[in-house]
C-alpha cells in the first residue's frame, strides 16, 4: 500500500535512487559472495516433509510480504513456526541500506527459531535500468544490454552487479532476468526496457550469461515470465487485469520459450511462470493455474527439474479465480511450487498457508506431488 492506503503494484517501477539514502549499495557486497555449504545442503536433502506439521508443510511453499519498513510481528511469528519459506521485499520496505540491513537480520533470527533449519529464500525484483529495488547495479536495462556490442559480456556483468548488490545487504534471490522476447517498441515489456531483445536467440544468450554470472555471487536467479510476455501491448498487465496472449504453439516454442533451453542448460535454480492465458496451451486457465503448462510444456517439454514460483498471487488476471485460499490450492494442483504472496498483507501471507495445509489435509492436494515440491525448495534453500 502507499501513504494514501492504495494498493501498489509489485511491477511499480523502482528508478535509481529514489526515495533512499544510500547510493551503491553494490560496492559492498563482494563480502556477500559465498560457497554453497555442503553440509547445509544435505540437511536440505534428508529433510521428510513428515517431520513437519500440515501447517509447516504448506509454509514450506509460500513467500510472504509485510507493508512499510518494519516486519510485523505475524510475520516474524510465522518465520519462528516454520510457516514461510521466504520474504519478498516489495514496494515501500527499503529506506537506507542500514534500514533493510536490520530487517533482514530481524528475518534470520526468527529463521533460526524455526524447526525448519535452511534459510529463507529472501528476494526483490533487481531487473535493472529503471526497475529496481536498491540503488546501484545493475545500471544497465536489458535492452540496454542487449544493445550492447558485446551483449553476453555486459549480461554477465549486470548478472554480477545484481548478486553482489543484492547480497551486500543479505538477499539471496533475484527476481530476474526476465526472458520475454518483445515484438513492438514500446510494449509491455519494452515500455521500461525489461527485454533483452526483439531477437530470441540474443535474449537466450544474454539470459544464460546473466545467470551464469548471478550464481557465482551465491544469489539465486530467477528466468521469467514463462512461457513469455513477450506478445503483450502496454496495456496488457497482468497485475491490473486477464491477459490472453493468442500466439500460435510454433511460435511460442522457437521464439518465447527458446530463452528458457539456455537458463534451464545454465542450471536456472527458479522460474516464475506468467499469469497470462495462452491458448495454443491452455485456454482456460492461466499459466500459474495450469498443470499444460506447467506440468505439460515446462517440465514435459522443455525437462526442467529445478524449482517454480508464482507471480504475484493478488493480480487482477485471476480476479475471476477466487479467494487466496483458492488461488494457493490451484497454483499448487497445477504443479507450481512457490506461491507468491506480494500484496503486503499479513492475511493473504495467512490465508496462502492456511489454504494449503486444507486442501492437504483433505486429499485435494496429492501428498506426494506436495511432498516432492517441498524437497525441492528445501535443497534449493539449502544450498544457500
Amino acid at each position: 500500500m502507499d501513504q494514501q492506503g492504495r494498493p501498489v503494484s509489485r511491477r511499480t517501477v523502482i528508478r535509481a535512487g529514489t526515495g533512499l539514502a544510500v547510493a551503491g549499495l553494490a560496492g559492498a557486497a563482494l563480502a556477500g559472495r559465498r560457497e554453497p555449504d555442503p553440509a547445509r545442503a544435505r540437511l536440505a536433502a534428508d529433510a521428510k516433509p513428515s517431520g513437519l506439521t500440515l501447517q509447516q508443510q504448506a509454509g514450506q511453499r509460500v513467500i510472504c510480504s509485510y507493508a512499510g519498513l518494519t516486519p510485523p510481528s505475524s510475520l516474524l511469528d510465522q518465520i519462528k513456526a516454520g510457516e514461510a519459506a521466504g520474504v519478498i521485499f516489495i514496494t515501500g520496505n527499503i529506506a537506507s541500506e542500514a534500514q533493510i540491513i536490520g530487517v533482514i537480520r530481524q528475518l534470520a533470527e526468527a529463521s533460526e527459531a524455526s524447526p525448519v533449519q535452511v534459510p529463507l529464500l529472501l528476494m526483490t525484483d533487481q531487473e535493472g535500468g529503471e526497475v529496481r529495488r536498491l540503488p546501484g547495479a545493475p545500471a544497465l536495462s536489458e535492452k540496454q544490454i542487449g544493445a550492447s556490442k558485446d551483449y553476453q559480456a555486459a549480461a554477465a556483468q549486470g548478472g554480477t552487479g545484481a548478486g553482489d548488490n543484492l547480497a551486500g545487504v543479505g538477499m539471496n534471490t533475484d527476481l530476474a532476468p526476465v526472458l520475454d522476447v518483445y515484438r513492438k517498441p514500446g510494449d509491455f515489456d519494452d515500455q521500461y526496457q525489461r527485454s533483452y531483445s526483439m531477437t530470441a536467440s540474443v535474449v537466450e544468450q544474454c539470459g544464460q550469461a546473466c545467470i551464469n554470472a548471478m550464481q557465482t555471487c551465491g544469489v539465486v536467479p530467477t528466468a521469467k515470465h514463462f512461457p513469455g510476455l513477450g506478445a503483450a501491448t502496454a496495456s496488457q498487465d497482468t497485475d491490473t487485469e486477464p491477459v490472453t496472449l493468442n500466439v500460435p504453439l510454433a511460435t511460442l516454442r522457437s521464439v518465447d520459450e527458446l530463452p528458457y533451453h539456455g537458463a534451464i542448460a545454465a542450471g536456472v535454480p527458479m522460474i516464475m511462470v506468467s499469469w497470462a492465458v495462452y491458448p495454443a496451451l491452455d485456454a482456460k486457465y492461466p499459466a500459474g493455474l495450469s498443470s499444460a503448462v506447467v506440468q505439460g510444456e515446462l517440465r514435459g517439454h522443455l525437462g526442467y527439474q529445478g524449482v517454480t514460483i508464482t507471480d504475484a498471487l493478488e493480480a487482477g488476471a485471476l480476479r475471476a479465480f477466487g479467494t487466496t485460499q483458492q488461488r494457493a490450492v490451484a497454483a499448487a494442483a497445477a504443479g507450481m511450487d512457490l506461491i507468491m504472496c506480494a500484496a503486503g498483507d499479513p492475511t493473504q501471507n495467512a490465508d496462502a498457508v492456511s489454504g494449503l495445509a486444507a486442501a492437504l489435509q483433505s486429499g485435494q492436494l496429492n501428498a506426494g506431488d506436495f511432498a516432492a515440491s517441498v524437497q525441492r525448495v528445501t535443497a534449493l534453500r539449502g544450498n544457500l
